[in-house]
């Protein structure tokens, strides 16, 4: 973790690099939006790691995560300042954005589960969530922290983002969908 906080220190191709680092969190996070789906994440958090993993492997990008946090207090500054890094370095690979498509739109089943996501990588931050979860754990990880994760993505990324849940499924597919709805729509 020796690069500088909120500063890219890979040149050319579009690759993002940041450091964060708080009180609560220390965190490294590395983009390359020209790769093959490979994903190296540790945040002391599995369902967090699994999340990320699904990013990668359904955005032909790959993503690099290490985060140490409060963990043993719970998984919200950790949660967060993850999102804000990966949205940071997102920022950074898009760069200029030429070449890009900037909008997206993507509908995805699993099952009896049918989620709906759209984008536009527009530089204004916003997000839309319409997710009902019922429960408040899937495994150890707090429900709860699913939108703000997302809010933190977008702010950081200035992606306009809209989720919505247009039919229901079960809470960890439902966290799952959403992630493979989104990494579909940004590798296209």
């Amino acid at each position: 973790m020796d690069s500088e906080n909120w500063v890219s220190v890979t040149v050319g191709g579009r690759f993002g690099e940041v450091k964060r680092v708080t009180k609560e969190t220390n965190v490294f996070a590395k983009i390359n939006l020209d790769g093959t789906g490979v994903a190296d994440s540790s945040t002391g958090i599995p369902f967090l790691d699994h999340m990320l993993d699904q990013l990668a492997s359904h955005g032909l990008f790959d993503v690099h995560v290490r985060a140490t946090g409060d963990i043993h207090i719970d998984d919200h500054h950790t949660n967060e300042d993850v999102a804000l890094a990966i949205g940071t370095a997102l920022l950074q690979a898009l760069g200029d954005r030429k070449g890009i498509h900037r909008f997206g739109d993507f509908s995805a089943p699993l099952d009896e589960a049918l989620i709906h996501v759209a984008l536009d990588l527009s530089g204004r931050p916003y997000l839309g969530y319409d997710l009902q979860i019922p429960t408040q754990r899937v495994g150890t990880y707090d429900t709860q922290l699913v939108e703000h994760f997302f809010q933190s993505l977008a702010n950081t990324s200035g992606m306009t983002l809209h989720i919505r849940q247009v039919t229901v499924l079960n809470n960890s597919g439902k966290i799952n969908l959403v992630q493979t709805v989104l990494c579909y729509i940004t590798s296209t």
